[in-house]
């Protein structure tokens, strides 16, 4: 019989409780019920198990055997004593009687934790060296690990900074079949092991050693004489209310229970910041689920930090949740994800998911919380795991250390195809947020950065949602925009784009429709290929000219700065001013090289509809929206663009513009117009037209534009036309939206029926 017990004392926050489950599941399967499963309801833990819950007590209370958890790294791990020069003689250290007391312990119980300590005293003995210590100074005893054995004065000694690293190794290689060590400390490849943001520095945070306190707090669960044990197991499961707590001092707990770890400004109201209380049971638990997290680095891999080598562990990132500020990441010590699953897991399930935790994107390795929210996403669904439970790493008080919970992220099952368009953004983001990361960086770029983030943590919980797609593009221009100003332009400007980036964040508007063929247009584009012949984002951005993915620069060193050509006329204003600008400037380049003709036209598959321009004349678009579009449009690979076919669909709509501004479009074309009827409209534009709409003067730019093709033999009952200056303009701004061949013979037609 299969029983279901509701361990109401665990939950995903704080992140004690949250390893509590995991002790509780793993001491459970390894030690008393192999096929026991465990998972997550809500925010409430399940336990099946063939153990009724009575049983379940009785295992913990009689038979549970502790996982050896020693420290002989640090001063307040139990292995040694401090001598009192005064007295010439030892004095005993912090932890040192309870670990001597479990070593006087006869029960079975206590075996596998007594073998390690005598192996780690071995360990100790190989690496240190005799001493006279009451020949040394008191700062240099200060220094010294004793290792305590006979009378004295000399003893065996270690150095706590210089032997610490001897220390670990040595123990690491004897002990490395327990899972401590394979989570505590990591081999990195390098000289010095390093330590994940989940264990402090190798077993500590700051002066609490939770080896020690594993320890003090053992004895006390286990002592045969504490009747209120039972009672402490069972509120640790339940989450009942029970007496006999831990206070003060002894009711710390470090980083796992971040409104119990004390300091400054730890208390509202009145109390103290020893004011804490603590089951001894949930140490004692939450420990023993923290060594699930069995930390592997390869020495053919020294790319990774301590921070990446644990499951779902990433580097930090000040972005992506609720309470995010600029001074967030400097503080972080990285992030780790703690996977909730809802489907019934044994615990070798479990150990496989953690196994994948330090997940792949393409090649590498995930290192930042946006690489491991693409990573999940599959890992999560195949494994049954609905959400991860965040928690950022955070330095206060010094050294001391905070595992705040930062949100959730949810794990949806809506595969998608399109998260492979953030790669295009890995090299050139991570360069961004280093910018950012600089110790003058102003505030704007940092601000711009974090939501640009925050924009692509929300496309990898919705990656089927345009909107969530356009809001990245948003944000790219907004950096973009940032970098024009001056700052952070090292990292240059936001690299070549897939196609696909545009079925992704194609939402049937007419702001998007127009936008893409804006962004894509050229005064030319090669015959066979399809590639583009200078491209208008050089309209946008100050970029070199022999390399127009990239700035151009003049200075050097600390000094260079962003060389701004005359050419760059999207300055951030209006946008109907800056789609004048673009039409306008295009003509002044036109002029110099004695071309006739407006020399913006529309890329394959990339034109602006009739529909669509007359919902812009009509004031139906949002043409604020349509140019910040454009500009992270801009950074579409033409070259693919040409190659891979991406059909966007025009409206199915039968709606015109004025025919006073098709006759204004038929003189701003950037070609001759020949009808099959052997009719030829070859007018060049005329920048007078242009200077006269920028102005507001509709009635006199349409009467130029009239003459002009009266004089080219075209007959249109439209004589006389006049509008506000707001329209004028809007009709300029609308001319920096390229067409087709086959448009303008639509336009013409309309016009003047007989000339088709």
């Amino acid at each position: 019989m299969i029983h279901v017990h509701q361990l109401d004392g665990c939950a995903p926050v704080p992140l004690a409780h949250y390893l509590k489950a995991l002790g509780i599941l793993r001491l459970v399967a390894e030690q008393a019920d192999g096929e026991a499963r465990g998972w997550w309801d809500g925010d409430g833990f399940r336990l099946g198990s063939r153990l009724a819950i009575d049983e379940v007590q009785s295992f913990f209370m009689e038979r549970y055997s502790p996982t050896p958890m020693l420290a002989p790294w640090n001063g307040a791990s139990g292995f040694f004593k401090t001598w009192d020069n005064k007295k010439s003689r030892l004095r005993n250290s912090k932890n040192y009687d309870a670990l001597h007391e479990v070593l006087k312990r006869d029960e079975p119980r206590w075996v596998a934790l007594q073998d390690a300590c005598r192996q780690a005293t071995s360990d100790l003995k190989a690496v240190a060296e005799v001493r006279d210590v009451s020949q040394l100074t008191d700062a240099e005893r200060s220094k010294l690990l004793i290792i305590p054995s006979g009378s004295g004065p000399s003893f065996l000694t270690a150095d706590k900074d210089g032997d610490k690293t001897r220390i670990q190794t040595a123990v690491q290689r004897t002990l490395n079949r327990i899972p401590f060590y394979r989570s505590a400390v990591i081999d990195v490849g390098g000289k010095k092991p390093a330590y994940p943001s989940i264990w402090g520095s190798g077993g500590n945070d700051g002066a609490i050693d939770f080896t020690a306190r594993y320890m003090e707090n053992l004895l006390r669960v286990l002592d045969p004489e504490n009747a209120q044990s039972a009672a402490l197991l069972s509120s640790s499961l339940t989450g009942s209310r029970v007496k006999g707590l831990l206070g003060g001092q002894r009711g710390k707990v470090g980083q796992f229970i971040p409104g119990g770890a004390g300091g400054a400004n730890s208390v509202n109201g009145p109390g103290t910041q020893d004011d804490t209380v603590l089951n001894p049971w949930d140490f004692v638990l939450m420990l023993e689920g923290a060594v699930c997290f069995s930390s592997h680095v390869s020495r053919q891999s020294p790319s990774h930090s301590s921070q990446t080598a644990s499951p779902f562990a990433v580097g930090a990132c000040g972005a992506a949740y609720p309470s995010a500020s600029t001074d967030d990441e400097r503080s972080l010590r990285g992030e780790q994800w703690m996977p909730l699953w809802s489907r019934p897991s044994t615990y070798g399930e479990l150990r496989r998911l953690f196994a994948e935790g330090r997940a792949q994107i393409s090649s590498k390795t995930a290192q930042e919380p946006l690489d491991l929210a693409r990573a999940v996403r599959r890992l999560g669904t195949a494994r049954g795991v609905s959400t991860f439970q965040r928690y950022g790493y955070i330095e206060r008080n010094g050294q001391s250390n905070l595992a705040v919970p930062l949100g959730r992220f949810i794990v949806t099952d809506d595969e998608s195809e399109h998260l492979a368009c953030i790669d295009d953004l890995d090299k050139w983001l991570r360069h961004v947020r280093r910018e950012a990361r600089r110790d003058h960086s102003p505030a704007r770029l940092t601000t711009v950065v974090r939501r640009l983030v925050d924009a692509l943590f929300a496309v990898t919980e919705a990656s089927q949602n345009p909107d969530r797609w356009q809001g990245v593009l948003f944000q790219l221009t907004a950096v973009e925009e940032t970098m024009a100003r001056g700052s952070g332009f090292a990292a240059q400007p936001v690299p070549r784009l897939r196609p696909d980036w545009v079925a992704a964040s194609h939402d049937g508007s007419a702001e998007f429709r127009l936008a893409l063929a804006f962004a894509l247009q050229a005064r030319e584009f090669r015959k066979q290929s399809g590639t583009p012949i200078d491209p208008i984002r050089r309209h946008w951005l100050p970029l070199d000219r022999e390399r127009p993915w990239r700035f151009a620069m003049t200075g050097t060193g600390a000094g260079a700065t962003l060389d701004v050509h005359p050419d760059v006329v999207m300055r951030g204003r209006r946008s109907i001013d800056d789609a004048i600008a673009v039409v306008e400037r295009r003509l002044v380049e036109a002029r110099e090289c004695d071309d006739r003709y407006l020399p913006l036209k529309a890329a394959r598959r990339a034109s602006a509809s009739i529909a669509d321009l007359a919902s812009l004349l009509a004031g139906g678009v949002d043409l604020d929206r349509t140019l910040t579009l454009a500009r992270a449009l801009m950074a579409l690979d033409h070259r693919a663009w040409a190659d891979q076919y991406m059909r966007v669909e025009p409206p199915h709509t039968s709606h015109w513009p004025d025919d006073a501004w098709l006759a204004v479009r038929l003189c701003t074309l950037p070609w001759p117009l020949r009808t099959r009827s052997g009719f030829e409209l070859d007018i060049g534009t005329d920048p007078a037209l242009i200077r006269r709409l920028a102005a507001g003067d509709a009635a006199s730019a349409f009467d130029l534009a009239s003459r002009r093709l009266g004089a080219n033999g075209l007959r249109f009952p439209v004589r006389r036309f006049t509008a506000a200056p707001d329209t004028a303009r809007l009709w300029a701004a609308t001319l920096a939206f390229p067409i087709t061949q086959r448009t303008a013979m639509k336009f013409l037609h309309r016009l003047d029926p007989d000339k088709e």
